[in-house]
């Protein structure tokens, strides 16, 4: 093949995936620093373009134009040791996006969802559903028009992007009711030790779904049932209670779903159901009452909540870097309780008066935070499920306690051996006492140093390390990025507007 036509069909897939963005050409010229005549040549295959320059290409319009190797990571090098400041603005929720793509599934007419999160994790999903038939289409505003089909085609799964990600055990709730027999792949995500999917499959088994396990799939039949009675959930999940959510949705009946989680990717989806007819009782409670619907077939738009953990995240990147910022949009219902443990740890900081978000239910608020002299708190830090501290802000409280005078337990209870990944903080200059798999004490105040860290293999705690490089003074990297791409939108560059300095290095 001749290079003109390499060039070419490189360049007609940058005009797709501009348009598919919403970008005018000027718009793209202007983020990636050239003309829009340089824009133009590109697209229409008239100009040799350097590796650096798809890398650029390629970050601005989240999407790998070529693929080198397999083996190539994205990385990411850090300035640290300078103050943050100035405002950031809370994007929509990761995991009410991955619930919200999956009930899609409930729906025969077209659903759009308003302001998606544009995240690798959010991607799969997108790529799983694209292979099994469903047509999506990128509006402007990061708005995602879902078309599903007659009958999808589940034989045709895109097995490579679906064990990318743990969502995809949520298929099982919306197809229940339409399929007799299916497999779907085993569960990826972040490694945090093996997580049974045993309460997703009793939660579902008074539906008539039954679920057995071969050695790479989970293998579903269904012979739709009545609950004889309410569904106990043996776990207060958040994915086990959309799943059993999802599946009552379609049931022409009431189902009633106790120890349910009230988290607010939970709420999320309940929110966009009640907008498809299904009717919901206990919203924000453990007991929900649910009057599902035979068939579904809705034109509906649904705009999607802010994410308390992405407002939980830069709230730490000011506190470790002692820096004055407000973090705009954050729903205070998610953070209030962090923030009442970090206010007794002397952290200070204020809030605006509330407002509601887009979707007319969540309530926000801006938080300002402030340099603040920090003490160890009385009593440990750990998670509970909602409305205690949520079990993906813990790892951030965790950073949070490294800036504070004394010796402070953290207890992970809730992921095998997550608390392990607390260890990669002492690379950077932390003191951390590994106590079991689940507990840790951390001493402080850290003087952080520049290190060279791959990684964690799981998404919170590879923000931690990131975060902690933006407190140490020098040059620190940060290897194989993925999980914060996986479940951050644009990090480093939103984290750069604040004042920080964090380049993207792609290897080849």
């Amino acid at each position: 093949m001749k290079a003109a036509t390499y060039a070419q069909k490189i360049g007609l897939i940058i005009q797709q995936t501009r348009t598919a963005r919403g970008l005018t050409q000027a718009e793209l010229a202007e983020k990636i620093g050239t003309s829009q005549s340089a824009i133009g040549r590109i697209e229409k295959g008239g100009q040799n373009m350097s590796v650096e320059m798809l890398g650029r290409i390629s970050d601005v319009l989240d999407s790998s134009i070529i693929t080198l190797n397999d083996d190539g990571k994205t990385n990411f090098r850090i300035r640290g040791g300078k103050k943050l400041t100035g405002e950031i603005t809370v994007n929509t929720s990761k995991n009410a996006a991955v619930a919200l793509l999956c009930a899609s599934l409930l729906n025969k007419g077209k659903t759009t969802l308003r302001r998606v999160a544009r995240i690798e994790e959010v991607n799969r999903i997108i790529e799983v559903l694209n292979s099994i038939g469903v047509k999506t289409k990128w509006l402007p505003h990061n708005d995602l028009e879902i078309t599903p089909p007659s009958k999808l085609k589940l034989d045709e799964m895109d097995v490579k992007a679906a064990m990318r990600t743990r969502t995809v055990i949520m298929f099982l709730g919306p197809l229940l009711w339409q399929y007799t027999d299916f497999s779907l792949p085993f569960a990826g995500g972040c490694d945090l030790g093996k997580r049974t999917v045993e309460p997703h499959l009793s939660g579902l088994e008074p539906f008539g779904m039954k679920v057995t396990a071969s050695d790479d799939a989970y293998h579903a039949t269904s012979s739709p049932q009545t609950p004889s009675r309410a569904i106990l959930l043996t776990e207060r999940g958040d994915t086990v209670t959309e799943n059993v959510i999802m599946a009552a949705a379609l049931h022409d009946g009431e189902t009633i779903i106790r120890n349910a989680s009230p988290n607010y990717m939970v709420q999320d989806l309940c929110f966009y159901l009640l907008k498809l007819g299904v009717k919901i009782e206990g919203i924000g409670t453990t007991i929900l009452k649910i009057r599902g619907k035979k068939t579904i077939n809705q034109t509906v738009d649904y705009y999607l909540s802010e994410d308390p953990i992405e407002a939980m995240s830069f709230i730490a990147a000011g506190v470790v870097t002692d820096s004055e910022i407000t973090v705009r949009r954050a729903p205070i219902e998610f953070v209030e309780l962090e923030l009442a443990v970090l206010e007794g740890m002397g952290l200070r900081y204020a809030l605006s008066s509330e407002y509601l978000a887009r979707n007319g239910a969540t309530r926000l608020v801006d938080v300002t935070v402030f340099p603040s002299k920090l003490v160890a708190p009385k009593d440990k830090l750990h998670s509970m499920p909602f409305p205690g501290i949520n079990m993906d802000n813990l790892p951030f409280l965790g950073l949070i306690a490294t800036m504070a005078e004394g010796r402070t337990l953290v207890h992970d209870w809730s992921y095998e051996n997550r608390a392990i990944y607390f260890t990669e903080l002492t690379k950077l200059g932390a003191h951390i006492e590994m106590v079991d798999p689940h507990r840790v004490y951390i001493s402080g105040p850290t003087r952080w140093r520049s290190a060279d860290v791959v990684a964690p293999p799981a998404l919170r705690p590879s923000v931690v390390v990131l975060l902690a490089m933006l407190a140490a003074e020098g040059r620190s990297i940060l290897r194989d990025v993925y999980n914060i791409n996986r479940g951050y939108e644009d990090f480093a560059n939103r984290l750069n507007k604040l004042g920080a300095d964090i380049e993207t290095i792609h290897e080849v």
